[in-house]
């Protein structure tokens, strides 16, 4: 799927050890960090594991999480903050800023590390420290990660919908609706630095235009069907307008320099099919038209004011997992932060940050979706 998908870095973390010599002064209190030094290395290896299932994912990150809550949540019954909440630094890269690791100031260091894996409302606001421009956690970045995220999963419906034939009109709504999340995500970018997101940006106006090709191509096919020759050929048109930018971006795409993987689309079967579909039902609708309809063309192309009656189900929101029943008041109590500072010359040398690669996987015939 890297051919198909632009991908930006992985974000990269340094190891971290947990060890807080002898500010944890009970064996339950050394085993709550022994515990968050293991879960969260088990559950880095697991982004890059491509046997890894969504259950298993979600039991690793639900262990690691109710353990660091019980860093960040207060566990004394007060509204004050967390005593060990500003006591661990990470390292983090940023996805747009190449493998440049920075630590996070003091006072957002653990929520980061929540944020970090699940950008939330509730948890951003909590960083002392603003995200900086083009930053993981700057707005402009989430927004447009979770709108495009909204646009490849409903490339997926769509390509599903088409294998099973199902009818034009959907298929048009579907590509339509598709093409308007990959445009919302493009101009959310539209004021970041160019040199960290044009290369992003080239990717999601190629699959605007592709999509909004797929969108006027069944489009037209559904107007034939209702016997509007005329608007049917207009809206080929179009479709064959759009499909040549898509290929003009593909190749701009390529040669635009940035952060990322380079996919590969106008090479896939599933961009080279619609230019065949385009230019077969153009020539059938004209062919129809000399001798059946006799319609004018309008001048214009159609407005496409469609709504897919199906697509994406409604997310799930989320929400992080209960605190473990390891993080008790009484084990709480035992972390003495006074006790930290004399063996500062003990720490370990800084671990560093190695670049995370994705694995490419290998296609299959069947994706298993279903619309419903």
């Amino acid at each position: 799927m890297a051919h198909w998908f632009h991908r930006n870095p992985l974000k990269a973390t340094a190891p971290v050890s947990f060890n807080f010599y002898g500010v944890a002064g009970s064996p339950a209190a050394n085993k709550i960090c022994n515990d968050l030094r293991t879960t969260r290395a088990r559950l880095l290896e697991m982004f890059t594991d491509s046997t890894c299932t969504p259950e298993i994912m979600k039991n690793a990150s639900d262990a690691y999480f109710s353990l660091l809550q019980g860093f960040i949540v207060s566990l004394d019954g007060t509204t004050q903050e967390n005593k060990m909440r500003f006591i661990q630094n990470f390292k983090w890269t940023d996805t747009l800023q190449g493998n440049i690791p920075r630590y996070q100031t003091p006072n957002g260091r653990l929520t980061l590390n929540v944020c970090c894996l699940f950008p939330q409302e509730v948890h951003i606001p909590r960083l002392i420290t603003p995200a900086e421009k083009g930053r993981d956690l700057e707005p402009r970045v989430i927004d447009a990660y979770i709108i495009q995220c909204q646009a490849e999963a409903q490339e997926v419906t769509i390509a599903r919908a088409i294998e099973l034939k199902h009818n034009a009109s959907l298929i048009a709504a579907l590509s339509f609706e598709t093409a308007n999340f990959y445009q919302k995500a493009d101009h959310t970018l539209n004021t970041l630095e160019p040199e960290c997101s044009s290369k992003w940006r080239k990717y999601l106006q190629l699959k605007q235009c592709f999509y909004m090709a797929y969108a006027f191509c069944y489009h037209g096919q559904t107007l034939l069907a209702s016997d509007k020759c005329g608007e049917s050929i207009r809206s080929l048109q179009e479709a064959e307008k759009c499909y040549s930018r898509a290929e003009a971006l593909c190749k701009e795409y390529r040669q635009t320099k940035g952060p990322g993987t380079t996919a590969k689309p106008s090479e896939q079967l599933f961009f080279l099919k619609l230019g065949a579909l385009i230019k077969s039902t153009l020539e059938k609708c004209q062919r129809e038209n000399g001798f059946i309809y006799f319609h004018k063309v309008p001048a214009e192309p159609p407005q496409l004011e469609l709504k897919a009656s199906y697509g994406l189900a409604e997310p799930v929101p989320f929400e992080l997992p209960p605190l473990s029943e390891q993080c008790t008041p009484q084990v709480y109590a035992t972390f003495d932060l006074t006790k930290g500072a004399k063996n500062d010359k003990a720490k370990p040398k800084e671990e560093e940050v190695k670049p995370v690669k994705e694995p490419d996987l290998k296609p299959q015939k069947d994706t298993g979706c279903v619309i419903s």
